[in-house]
């Protein structure tokens, strides 16, 4: 049984979340030709202050690329 795990930061509408559930799903079963429905896919959502890239957090990095643009 294929699990795929997900990261994202929070924030995306529902409609993305399952539309990515439904591809990835899809891909996996071609790919490894399984059944569609053997597929599990989890999404978690994390905080942008909670996600880091060169050493500050994504909350941060918006904000400050906010100020300067």
């Amino acid at each position: 049984m294929p699990f795929i795990q997900i990261k994202i930061l929070e924030g995306r509408p529902p409609e993305k979340k399952e539309r990515l559930i439904r591809e990835v799903s899809d891909l996996v079963a071609d790919v490894l030709e399984a059944p569609v429905e053997n597929v599990r896919v989890l999404i978690e959502e994390m905080p942008a202050a909670h996600w880091g890239i060169a050493g500050e957090s994504v909350k941060k990095r918006k904000e400050t690329s906010s100020i300067k643009g």
